[in-house]
């Protein structure tokens, strides 16, 4: 189950709602979430009571006000190929659903354990559950 948290500049209803959807269908498509396991925070950041801080050049890729920051808590055991194959298709489908430039597409990924997870009730519920077997192509995930 991941966690997302999408921070975008200027950005309406719309655009917040485009964006979570963009990165919930990357994360199905690539590495193989259930598509009813959606659980984000979208904020929009007006620039003046709240904003976003950025390079506009770092590592040579220039970045606008159209900048969004996903940060995405998840389980560890995704490969290096799982991980660059889910920021390309956050960065199409952000293109696609909302309009934001690649260029502009931040991710984080932050892994933990299955331990660190309380989906409600007050009980770790995947704390004793066997790890799940993952591998690079595999498609179905039991844990967050």
């Amino acid at each position: 189950m991941p966690f997302v948290r999408i921070d975008a500049l200027a950005a309406d209803p719309e655009r917040l709602d485009a964006l979570g959807r963009a990165v919930h269908d990357a994360l199905v498509e690539a590495i193989g979430i259930p598509p009813d396991d959606r659980f984000q925070v979208l904020v929009g950041h007006d620039g003046t009571r709240s904003t976003l801080r950025y390079d506009d050049g770092y590592l040579g890729i220039h970045r606008d006000d159209g900048l969004v920051y996903v940060t995405i808590t998840l389980r560890s055991g995704r490969t290096p190929a799982q991980k660059q194959a889910l920021y390309r298709r956050i960065a199409e489908l952000a293109h696609a659903y909302a309009g934001t430039e690649p260029r502009n597409v931040f991710v984080n990924l932050i892994e933990n354990e299955p331990i660190n997870w309380s989906f409600g009730e007050g009980v770790a519920q995947y704390a004793d559950a066997p790890a799940p077997v993952d591998s690079p192509t595999s498609k179905s995930l039991t844990a967050p």
